[in-house]
């Protein structure tokens, strides 16, 4: 069995280099579970362990040099361009100097297909480039866990293509990742497993092909129903 990668909600584990998709209706603590995740949210009870370190107040730091995230509304800062956007963390967190963050940033804008595009301010860019961006960003901490809140869902639907295409890269390069989307075709072509959450708890957690011929919950069956 691989080792452990963090457990959440009762003992859940995803493991190292396991793409754990998370599926849910609106308000079922999908975008919050993620945020506990990297402590962006507080955890009212329980606990999160990333690779061995609980995640608090005090360990946050610490948390930030191993998880990176990948918002649904990019969060991109509108005062620095493209690469300066990539750079930063590295900088302040990790204590890269600038050349050695942008040396790798530039090699992770030629990976997401932006190289004409680093010294473009987020104003000057369409909603796919700057999720490309914010994956850029994600990856350039060197994370050993991603985590992606709805990362097409405010992109237009030329858009998602090329999104999900460097998202499927990642995959099948072994970065463990936790996925919140509602693209049920990348979770059949990409996940490991499928986790349902409804009202802040897991109805079920599966692997792919189980999870969507062999639903145990009327609530799943219906959520599917709604989407496919």
């Amino acid at each position: 069995m691989r080792q452990g990668f963090q457990s959440f909600l009762k003992g859940t584990s995803v493991y190292k280099e396991e793409v754990l998709i998370i599926c849910g209706i609106s308000g079922s603590g999908k975008s919050t579970l993620l945020r506990c995740i990297n402590h962006l949210e507080p955890i009212n009870s329980g606990t999160i362990t990333v690779d061995g370190v609980e995640v608090k107040k005090n360990t946050k730091r610490e948390i930030c040099k191993k998880v990176s995230m990948v918002f649904q509304m990019f969060n991109l800062f509108p005062h620095l361009n493209a690469v300066e956007n990539v750079i930063l963390a590295p900088q302040k967190v990790l204590e890269w100097p600038k050349e050695k963050a942008y040396t790798k940033a530039k090699k992770l804008f030629d990976m997401v297909g932006l190289s004409n595009k680093m010294n473009s301010y987020p104003r000057d860019l369409s909603g796919g480039q700057k999720q490309r961006v914010a994956i850029a960003r994600a990856l350039c901490m060197e994370p050993e866990l991603i985590l992606f809140d709805e990362p097409t869902s405010a992109l237009d639907p030329e858009m998602i293509k090329g999104v999900l295409d460097i998202m499927k890269d990642l995959a099948r390069k072994g970065m463990t990742m936790i996925v919140v989307t509602h693209e049920m075709g990348f979770a059949k072509e990409v996940s490991d497993r499928v986790a349902f959450l409804h009202n802040g708890q897991f109805l079920e957690i599966a692997p792919p092909k189980e999870f969507f011929e062999k639903q145990k919950h009327e609530e799943i069956k219906q959520f599917l129903g709604s989407i496919l």
